[in-house]
């Protein structure tokens, strides 16, 4: 977060494969998921719906995030949410297989991680925290994106492979 304006490095979005390796999509921007979002949630939330200035919205997200919200790896469940069209082909993909591999990579180090992929609903804690996050750096996300959640299975993980 301190890096690149907030913007997320390489090694944060990682390629989607499907179980037999054939990539899916390229880059995907994943999250963090909070154990407990509601604070976070309703921050981000506040920011962009105060301001119709998007840049303000911005830098007072940027602050909050590179500040206090990474520093307790506690705070973080292992799964991973990601923000998605409804309509996007890989959306109903995911869902349906239930699975895929993230391969994450920077520099000299890589990861190959198997995931088990489910549907958030709306109205879940975690899918409001993934779009309100996205909203602060993308005030244009339209109502209706499709939030998945990516459970790691960690036993399976391969490294610089």
């Amino acid at each position: 977060m301190r890096e690149q304006g907030g913007r997320p490095s390489s090694g944060m979005c990682p390629r989607v494969l499907s179980d037999s390796g054939k990539e899916q999509l390229s880059a995907l921007t994943v999250l963090l998921a909070p154990e407990e979002p509601e604070e976070s949630t309703a921050f981000f939330r506040f920011q962009v719906q105060k301001s119709a200035d998007p840049r303000e919205t911005y830098e007072k997200a940027l602050r909050f995030l590179q500040s206090e919200y990474y520093q307790e790896t506690k705070q973080f469940t292992d799964r991973l949410l990601a923000v998605l069209p409804p309509d996007a082909p890989l959306t109903g993909m995911l869902i349906e297989d239930g699975r895929c591999i993230l391969d994450f990579s920077q520099g000299r180090h890589a990861f190959r991680i198997p995931c088990k992929v489910k549907a958030v609903k709306e109205g879940n804690a975690n899918h409001e925290a993934a779009i309100w996050h996205n909203r602060v750096f993308n005030p244009a996300l339209p109502d209706g994106m499709q939030v998945l959640a990516f459970k790691p299975d960690w036993k399976s993980v391969e490294t610089n492979f």
